[in-house]
C-alpha cells in the first residue's frame, strides 16, 4: 500500500525523531507483567494505524511492507497504551499479547540471556 497523504496527527508527527529511513523503534511489552516482548519498527503510517485501530501495526524492513501483528500467525497484539520517549526517537507499546510474540514460538523475542561479568 502506498500512502500519499500522511494521516498521523501533525502534532504527534512533529514530536518524532526518525532515522534516515523514516522509522522509529518500538519496544513492545506485556501491559500487565511488564515483560519486554519484542522490538519492531514504525513509520508515521504504522503509528497512525496502531493509534486508530488498537492493533499493533509495524513496518517490516525486510519485506518493505506493513504488517499487523497476528494477521497471519493469530498471535495478536491488542494495544493498551503508546508512549513516546523524552527524545522522540523511541516508542513504547503496552499490549495484550495473545500467544507467543516471537516468530520462533517463544513468548518473548528476548529469550536468550547472556552472561554478564560483574565489575566493581
Amino acid at each position: 500500500m502506498t500512502v500519499t497523504e500522511p494521516r498521523l496527527d501533525p502534532a504527534v508527527a512533529a514530536l518524532l525523531h526518525r532515522d534516515a529511513n523514516g522509522l522509529v523503534p518500538a519496544v513492545v511489552r506485556q501491559y500487565d507483567s511488564g515483560d519486554v516482548l519484542m522490538l519492531a519498527w514504525m513509520d508515521d503510517e504504522a503509528l497512525h494505524r496502531t493509534l486508530t485501530t488498537g492493533r499493533a501495526t509495524y513496518w517490516s524492513r525486510s519485506r518493505r511492507a506493513y504488517w499487523v501483528k497476528g494477521e497471519t500467525s493469530g498471535h495478536h497484539q491488542y494495544v493498551k497504551a503508546v508512549s513516546l520517549d523524552c527524545d522522540g526517537d523511541a516508542l513504547l507499546l503496552d499490549v495484550d499479547q495473545i500467544g507467543p510474540a516471537c516468530h520462533t514460538g517463544e513468548r518473548t523475542c528476548f529469550h536468550r540471556p547472556l552472561t554478564v561479568r560483574e565489575v566493581r
